[in-house]
């Protein structure tokens, strides 16, 4: 199965609630790499990489989070990049 990179934009409660955090540990225990940084609108940014069934994982664990309303979210397939982690920017 071929890795694809997906870039995201969360909207709703999604700063001071844990998002990067939860967002970081739950990409590394599925195998993803990427990144996430809050903007300064409000919003969440987040590009990840690999198996696509992982990052549909991903997202539905975001969304099961009690403390993190997300309202909305934009999508957009990237290229893939040469990494090795998943980071909180």
């Amino acid at each position: 199965m071929t890795e694809i990179r997906k870039k995201y934009k969360f909207y709703g409660r999604v700063q001071g609630v844990g998002f990067r955090y939860t967002a970081k540990y739950l990409a590394q225990s599925l195998g993803l790499t990427g990144w996430v940084k809050n903007e300064y609108d409000g919003t969440v940014k987040m590009e990840v990489q690999g198996r696509e069934p992982m990052i549909d994982k991903l997202l539905t664990a975001l969304n099961r989070n009690q403390f993190i309303e997300i309202e909305w979210i934009d999508s957009k397939e990237i290229p893939t990049e040469r990494e090795s982690c998943f980071s909180s920017r």
